[in-house]
């Protein structure tokens, strides 16, 4: 369960630094820091920041997942001044809207292009949330994605991420990426990007700041890299952020996953002790965190 959320953290922590680049092979991957908001070395980003904030929306109205907690979170961090935020998040959250329905509302006016990677890169704790229910899981995942992201390939995508973090709790492997993309009527496309995902590489969707590469990013690099061993999780990572592009949402992406099925130990200590960020929570405080919204873990059992 903490890997979900420690690995969502670390796969963040660990790209910011790189973001927009595309480190070479020789280049040693680690936390460095710095990235668009000069962040602190083991510091998360945007991505980590949304998704706590959903976890801790559960945590404040356990059991379950409110919309209207969630809509709230994010404006706070918002207020919050964050050092980075994608566009098309700040559109949406810069109104302030009271409520989910009136963010829902904002999202849906927005023009243009609405299907970046924002939403998926926060999807992860919605699977803790929901581990007892996959149809509320799956439904949960929707509605927050669309609370921001009105295009429906992101809240595709996100029922998909989340339904096969879940899967990866429950059983430790990744298959519910695949049987969750049976269940969508579009089926036929997702199979055919999962499969060039596996098959392909980074120049094959390079666009990772749109919510379909990114999750053919994250794929690719967990079902590319030696799945052995819970040294897996580190390696995929590292491997996710020399893809180069938008770094630090894809591995979040990873992260989540693969957290999901290796678990918190998997996270590297050193990793582990140097996380931190928005809202002033440190890698200890994400392990309670996910023990308390996830059902029959926390005091809520």
């Amino acid at each position: 369960m903490a890997g979900v959320l420690l690995g969502t953290a670390a796969g963040d922590a660990l790209g910011a630094g790189y973001e927009f680049t595309r480190p070479g092979e020789h280049v040693p991957i680690d936390m460095i820091g710095g990235g668009l908001g000069d962040f602190a070395p083991g510091e998360w980003t945007d991505d980590t920041a949304m998704a706590l904030a959903i976890a801790l929306a559960a945590d404040e109205r356990r059991p379950g997942l409110d919309l209207d907690a969630v809509a709230a979170g994010f404006v706070r961090w918002y207020e919050s001044g964050p050092a980075d935020i994608g566009v098309q998040t700040s559109k949406v959250l810069s109104g302030r809207p009271a409520s989910a329905a009136a963010m829902r509302a904002r999202s849906d006016a927005l023009a243009g292009r609405t299907g970046g990677n924002g939403s998926l890169m926060r999807t992860a704790p919605i699977a803790l949330v929901h581990l007892d229910d996959p149809s509320a899981c799956d439904r949960a995942a929707a509605e927050v994605s669309l609370l921001t992201h009105s295009d429906p390939q992101a809240a595709e995508a996100c029922r998909i991420w989340t339904l096969g973090i879940r899967h990866a709790v429950l059983h430790a492997n990744f298959d519910g990426v695949r049987a969750a993309a049976d269940a969508l009527d579009t089926a036929a496309d997702w199979h055919r990007l999962l499969d060039e995902a596996e098959t392909g590489g980074p120049g094959h969707f390079p666009n990772n700041g749109w919510v379909v590469h990114a999750l053919q990013t994250a794929w690719w690099a967990v079902t590319t890299t030696d799945a052995n061993s819970p040294d897996h999780l580190a390696a995929a990572l590292a491997r996710c952020v020399r893809a180069g592009g938008d770094t630090d949402t894809t591995a979040a992406i990873a992260g989540g996953l693969l957290g999901a099925r290796w678990g918190a130990s998997a996270v590297p200590s050193r990793w582990r002790d140097m996380l931190h960020g928005y809202p002033g929570l440190t890698g200890a405080d994400l392990v309670a965190l996910a023990e308390r919204i996830t059902p029959g873990f926390g005091p809520s059992a």
